[in-house]
């Protein structure tokens, strides 16, 4: 008498949902849709049902969006090279160029510093240092740029400088604008130059410019050498003060110079030799 064949019993797949024959002594199985593992009578859970993933479409830039960016790209500027100060004119939306005289790399782009960065950064662009960004870097040179984390290194910028930090700042800072905000709360170790210099919160250090402005919320303790100082009604200045010294320029503030002592010529006189004092 011939052994009878094992009974087989339907088995779905608790992935995939699927349904196929098993043996009923089968102790695992492969599913024949999904390729995966499983036992055929053990407990069913929950049934999981495989879903492709879709990417979520791309949202669609508003018109006022597109128009920037488009107006960005269309937009040229003036850039000085690093190198050779060779000025050229490039297209807004350009991130990086060459100079036509010496051939050095100039880069335009703009950096928004959001943890610890230690690389220094020479750029036209713009720097945003974010509340949570750290830079330790040595220098960072900009076009203009947003300080509200901490700034360890030095800071030149070509136009603005906005400060919206409390903190120590070790570096020396120049710019042609520089904006201390009502939130901030600086304590500057080296000297901070400047064209024009608008406080409108506390600032301590050294100040060289042409400008300062104390606004009637803000507060200025240091020494200042300046061409003029504005306080406010409400503002507050305490420090040595020292008002219309010539010998500071443009180019020696931006530079971060000494300012030129003025020397007084020595007067010369051809028939001033020496003579002999008379016997007595």
């Amino acid at each position: 008498m011939a052994n009878p064949l094992p009974a087989k019993v339907s088995a779905e797949c608790p992935h995939c949902g699927f349904k196929q024959m098993e043996y009923a002594a089968a102790k695992s199985s492969i599913c024949r849709q999904c390729g995966r593992s499983f036992s055929p009578f053990a407990p069913k859970p929950g049934l999981k049902l495989r879903t492709k993933e879709e990417a979520p479409p791309p949202e669609s830039p508003s018109i006022l969006g597109r128009f920037e960016d488009f107006w960005k790209r269309q937009r040229s500027s003036i850039i000085e090279c690093f190198e050779c100060k060779r000025k050229q004119q490039v297209c807004g939306g350009a991130t990086s160029t060459i100079c036509p005289a010496c051939s050095a790399h100039i880069d335009l782009r703009d950096y928004k510093i959001t943890s610890g960065f230690s690389r220094s950064i020479r750029t036209r662009g713009n720097v945003h240092l974010t509340a949570k960004g750290d830079v330790g870097s040595s220098s960072v040179v900009c076009r203009s740029a947003l300080v509200e984390g901490r700034l360890r290194g030095n800071l030149h910028c070509d136009d603005t400088a906005t400060i919206n930090y409390s903190g120590k700042i070790p570096g020396q800072i120049s710019a042609r604008h520089i904006i201390v905000e009502r939130r901030a709360d600086i304590h500057c170790f080296r000297r901070v130059r400047a064209e024009s210099i608008e406080i409108k919160g506390r600032m301590s250090g050294e100040i060289i410019g042409q400008t300062v402005t104390v606004d009637r919320k803000g507060a200025l303790e240091g020494d200042v050498t300046a061409r003029a100082i504005t306080v406010e009604k409400g503002g507050m200045f305490s420090g040595q003060l020292v008002i219309g010294d010539v010998s500071i320029t443009q180019g020696e503030l931006l530079q971060g110079q000494e300012p030129a002592v003025a020397r007084i010529p020595e007067p010369h006189f051809p028939d001033a030799a020496p003579r002999p004092l008379p016997a007595t």
